[in-house]
């Protein structure tokens, strides 16, 4: 048989919608033609290849499999105990958008008036105790199986940090998930980090230079295209963020088009500059059905459709693409990003 083909994994982040991409993940480490050498990840997307590289320095592509599902499985816990339910309603039509949410609604409206540092003084933060439990550190930082990634964006600066494994942390996590409306700036290193998904969701330059492997998969869970127009606030507010959210992303696959293209036409030294294969596993018909405040949707349920639905994209992926890695891009970035 031939050696597995190497791959770098580009982890978006996107709240409970996150669970897309433990499905994904662990379709890819059911592969044994794929090898991941390295992930970069931001908010969801830093925590799930966090628990991914625990688990894989525990017990292999089945540990981290094992991790994973463990993790989410925690998280639907987490949330049933929450104040976030959806409606008796909304579990029997199967309705995922979490509006009708008397507590989603009356946190909405109370966020918008009043910020972490006002509602949430003590700043307590469940995920902090679901990271500990979830991860060993000193495994992460001491492996040298996978190389970890994780963007959070300086408070005073609006610049992307990427953290790598060495420096891996429950407040790196809780850094680079700190959406500001619903959680106070994590300190590190006396500098704040609010949400790296501002500045890089993902990043891929980690990939490019610190990794071997030229092909770069990106797990994308944010719309970049929606054919309705928003006209209500809510989904004015959704869009706009979903946009935020995507434009680092945009402009740096800009930059590797550019970048290809004049490697392409011999106006760049192939030996100097790094040819990437750029591909990308998405669903957006589904995803783009979810707004925003599904992302807050814990319900184990909903976690388990995304789940399905993400490793049915893997699936379709390696079967359409698979002869692509390490020979040439499977996404067109003209197409998808100019």
């Amino acid at each position: 048989m031939s050696p597995p083909k190497r791959i770098n994994l580009a982890l978006q982040g996107g709240g409970s919608h996150g669970a897309f991409t433990w499905g994904v993940l662990d379709r890819l480490l059911a592969e044994p033609r794929l090898e991941i050498e390295g992930l970069s990840g931001t908010s969801a997307g830093a925590m799930n290849a966090a628990v991914l590289a625990a688990g894989y320095a525990n017990g292999g592509r089945d540990g981290a499999r094992e991790a994973l599902a463990a993790f989410w499985a925690r998280v639907a816990t987490l949330g049933a105990l929450g104040p976030f339910q959806p409606t008796p309603w909304d579990r029997v039509s199967g309705h995922r958008h979490f509006e009708r949410s008397p507590g989603f609604a009356f946190f909405d409206m109370f966020s918008r008036a009043f910020s972490p540092y006002e509602f949430n003084p003590l700043n307590l933060n469940p995920l902090r105790a679901l990271l500990d439990e979830a991860i060993d550190y000193d495994l992460v930082r001491h492996q040298s199986g996978l190389k970890l990634f994780v963007a959070a964006t300086n408070v005073q600066t609006g610049k992307a940090r990427v953290f790598s494994h060495r420096d891996l942390s429950t407040a790196v996590l809780l850094a680079s998930s700190a959406l500001p409306f619903l959680f106070q700036a994590v300190e590190i290193e006396g500098e704040a980090y609010y949400d790296g998904g501002y500045s890089g969701n993902p990043c891929i330059y980690p990939l490019i230079y610190n990794c071997e492997a030229r092909d770069v998969v990106i797990v994308q869970i944010n719309p970049l295209r929606r054919d309705e127009i928003p006209t209500t606030a809510r989904d004015v507010v959704d869009r706009i963020n979903e946009i935020s959210f995507n434009n680092s992303l945009v402009h740096e696959m800009r930059a590797i088009h550019f970048v290809t293209r004049l490697i392409d036409s011999g106006a760049l030294d192939g030996r100097d500059y790094k040819r990437m294969n750029m591909h990308m596993v998405e669903a957006s018909a589904d995803m783009s059905r979810f707004g925003a405040a599904s992302k807050m949707n814990t319900d184990r349920s909903f976690l388990e459709h995304l789940r399905s639905v993400g490793g049915a994209a893997a699936s379709r992926w390696i079967e359409q693409n698979f002869e692509a890695v390490g020979e040439r891009s499977s996404l067109d970035i003209a197409r998808v990003f100019l």
